[in-house]
């Protein structure tokens, strides 16, 4: 098999306009061993440190630049070659992937080549088995699929429109490949091989190179997990560094550095406390975090008490010299964490860069193959690196604790997180996978963390306590705050309307809370038939009109700015620094706030930092039920207000077992009610804890590939047939016309799709920037 090439080099990448040599497969890989290097270099001792690392660093880096040099070795076949040059002018070969996917895929023909040459490079400085692994699986789809485990060495396709794929061996460039091993690799100066490397690949011998690997390789092959693992992230990441490109006045070397050297000071996390507390002293509660000394802590404190600028003193102690990430469940939840801590406050504090640079990085062709939903890789890659310049990352909790199944992001972003502590907030609201991945994370990262939650059963401080390997500190938060007798209780088989009206005539602020999208859409619209102005916030929306309904509501519930100056003025004596500190009664008599119904769903349990008159929530789980009470009574008014609960009789999201536990709870409490009332009632309702703490990234072995963080829900990210010419036209921001549906998995499945996404038909799913996405 002979293929002519044009241009007549071995391409790593794609390029349009003006040849650079980290185009070719010399250059990328010299890039990528350069990019795995500088990170061992600039990250060694705190490797060390954070993972208790139990080999030399010269390992570390050794195995990291074998596995960066053969990595993507596969690149030097016919196949890659015609996909990568599809789109370039008057290039040959071309190959549409679309239509001909590759035989198999680059990394693992890589795995397949260097088993060929196993004999030269096993001479070479590091441990190649270990090389070998952490190289196959560098674009995390190695031995599993669906988020499920396969014992498949990668996937051959079958009618791929071809047979064979050929191995350019005798190219000059696969010579000059050869030889950059000998200079920089260790690898001798003569390749001798016990037999000559095969040129032509069929679908028989593919098949006969992956048994052999498995059996003669990884059967018996005893790999050390942590080792292993964080060779895994930094090829991943390197890969990414050395994908990127910037202007030719910017070292890319240089940024890396100074940006992972980017960490905070004291200084720093002082200007952040002062602008919040904005001259008021630090409670106890928040003196007591900042005086943890064990390397994980425990805040057990409800909402409203101030753990977040606890948390922030706290990182007095512990972030000095690193950085920060905070992380949260949900998506809403951080937004507020930003908008609160980093936007107004701490964006040249937490946010800035030592250098701008704007990256790009070059595509390969891969990413369009049918089905391979990577489309969005590359803005995700460059996400990561404005998060190695970050001195603090408020996030969702998947940025970090994905890292323990392999998910993308935290993998991109792994120079950071290795080199960080961290904050966990809302800890009590993780299932039983995310649960689990957290246990795995305190047992496996070294780092400062600090975890907050409204409570803390018995069984899962015990389960801490074992992943740490010791007693964890637990501060418990203000008494005098989550002692005040903040709700009332009352439980009705149906919704109270004439409550509302009423709450609304005074001038309160209700929110109600259902259990799932289509319900609150139907009280949405039951309040518009009886003349009610109403908000609707649920997850159903595209992105940008998510961000719009989201803040619609906390601003409606904040006090009217000009009614609050006049007041001031009225009552200069009032020592007013934030309307947080105005009780709400007193705001109310002067007319600060005006009335607002608020309709949402699950999303209001986190992420609304928002304070009610008046709460009507459908019967969740316990754990739900508290989250939504944290909304109402927020700012404490001197006295307890009304929550209204009625049924859910629907099989969805909740189970009846959970809902019967949520009444149970309800029904537990006569009089007033307090936030630590809460909290014991449920750390006395203890069930059997089952984390479930399975991790890819460091149970797999040999395989890397995306597994499941949380559990599996009925959800699907789908984007809607109606915004097909938009996404279509805007195809590198795809996340902002995605949608979360409720589907059936089969019925998804017989959508078409587009870069990944399932796209949902017109006949099945509509929508409106009011009301979201509805069924047609």
């Amino acid at each position: 098999m002979k293929f002519e090439l044009k241009p007549d080099r071995l391409l790593a990448k794609s390029f349009e306009t003006e040849w650079k040599g980290s185009y070719s497969l010399v250059g990328h890989t010299a890039d990528v061993v350069n990019a795995v290097t500088l990170l061992v270099d600039i990250l060694g001792d705190r490797l060390v440190e954070q993972f208790d690392l139990d080999c030399s660093l010269d390992k570390l880096r050794n195995t990291a630049r074998l596995a960066a040099y053969f990595h993507d070795w596969g690149k030097a076949n016919n196949h890659f070659q015609g996909v990568v040059r599809k789109d370039m002018p008057k290039a040959k070969p071309k190959r549409n992937p679309k239509v001909n996917p590759q035989l198999v895929r680059h990394e693992i023909f890589s795995m397949f080549l260097v088993w060929e040459f196993r004999e030269w490079l096993q001479q070479a400085e590091g441990d190649f088995m270990t090389a070998l692994a952490v190289a196959g699986g560098h674009h995390l789809k190695l031995g599993g699929k669906g988020g499920a485990k396969t014992n498949y060495l990668g996937e051959i396709r079958w009618g791929c429109g071809d047979d064979r794929i050929a191995f350019y061996f005798n190219h000059p460039d696969f010579k000059n490949l050869l030889k950059f091993g000998v200079r920089q690799i260790g690898c001798p100066a003569k390749l001798k091989l016990s037999r000559k490397p095969t040129l032509e690949w069929s679908l028989s011998r593919l098949k006969a190179q992956q048994a052999e690997i498995l059996r003669d390789g990884f059967f018996n092959w005893e790999p050390a997990p942590i080792l292993t693992a964080l060779l895994k992230a930094l090829l991943v990441a390197g890969d990414s560094i050395g994908s990127a490109s910037a202007d030719d006045d910017i070292d890319l070397d240089t940024w890396v550095r100074d940006a992972l050297n980017c960490t905070l000071t004291e200084d720093d996390l002082d200007r952040v406390i002062r602008s919040r507390l904005k001259g008021n002293d630090l409670r106890k509660f928040q003196r007591d975090l900042g005086n943890i000394t064990e390397r994980v802590g425990l805040a057990r404190a409800g909402c409203g008490t101030g753990k977040t600028v606890g948390a922030y003193h706290w990182a007095k102690r512990h972030a000095v010299g690193r950085q920060l990430f905070f992380c949260y469940p949900t998506t809403g939840t951080s937004t507020e964490g930003f908008l609160d801590y980093v936007q107004d406050e701490l964006k040249s504090v937490l946010s800035h860069s030592r250098a701008d640079v704007d990256l790009e990085l070059a595509r390969t062709g891969e990413e369009e193959e049918v089905g391979d939903g990577t489309i969005n890789e590359a803005a995700m890659k460059l996400r990561s690196f404005k998060e190695y310049a970050a001195q603090a990352t408020v996030c969702t909790v998947d940025t970090v604790l994905g890292l323990m199944q392999c998910h993308r992001r935290p993998m991109y972003t792994f120079p950071a997180i290795a080199n960080a502590a961290f904050v966990f907030d809302e800890v009590h609201c993780y299932d039983n996978r995310l649960f689990g991945a957290l246990l795995r994370f305190l047992e496996t990262v070294k780092a400062p963390v600090l975890l907050m939650s409204a409570s803390f059963l018995p069984s899962q401080l015990e389960a801490i306590q074992q992943a740490v390997g010791e007693s964890p500190n637990v501060v418990k938060g203000p008494e005098e705050l989550e002692a005040q007798p903040r709700y009332r209780f009352q439980h009705a088989d149906e919704p109270n309307w004439e409550r509302v009206e009423a709450e609304l005539t005074a001038g309160g602020k209700v929110l109600w809370v259902c259990n799932q999208v289509n319900t609150a859409v139907e009280v949405y619209e039951e309040a518009q038939r009886r003349g009610l102005k109403a908000l609707l916030y649920h997850s159903r929306f595209r992105y940008e009109d998510r961000v719009r309904h989201h803040r619609d509501v906390v601003d409606a519930f904040k006090p009217n700015p000009f009614k609050m100056k006049m007041f001031v003025r009225l009552v200069p004596s009032c020592p007013l620094r934030d309307e947080r500190d105005v009780p709400h009664f007193i705001a109310t008599l002067f007319g600060c706030f005006s009335p607002v119904l608020a309709i949402a769903t699950q999303v209001a349990e986190m992420s609304l930092d928002l304070s009610a008159t008046l709460l009507l929530s459908q019967i969740a789980d316990p754990a739900g039920l508290i989250q939504r009470l944290g909304r109402l009574n927020r700012r404490y008014c001197g006295r307890p207000l009304d929550a209204l609960f009625y049924p859910d009789t629907k099989r969805f999201p909740y189970s009846k077992f959970q809902r019967d536990r949520g009444q149970e709870m309800v029904r537990a409490f006569s009089g007033d009610v307090s936030q630590a009332d809460l909290a014991n009632w449920l750390e006395q309702q203890e069930s059997p804890l089952k984390p479930e703490c399975d991790s890819v990234w460091l149970d797999g072995e040999w395989r890397t590939y995306p597994g499941h963080l949380r559990q599996e829900g009925v959800t699907v990210t789908a984007l809607l047939e109606q915004d097909r010419e938009q996404f279509q036209r805007d195809k590198s921001r795809l996340n902002l016309y995605n949608v979360p549906l409720v589907a059936p998995s089969k019925q998804v499945s017989q959508w078409e799709r587009f870069k990944g996404y399932p796209i949902a038909p017109s006949a099945e799913w509509q929508y409106c920037s009011t009301k979201g996405a509805y069924p047609a």
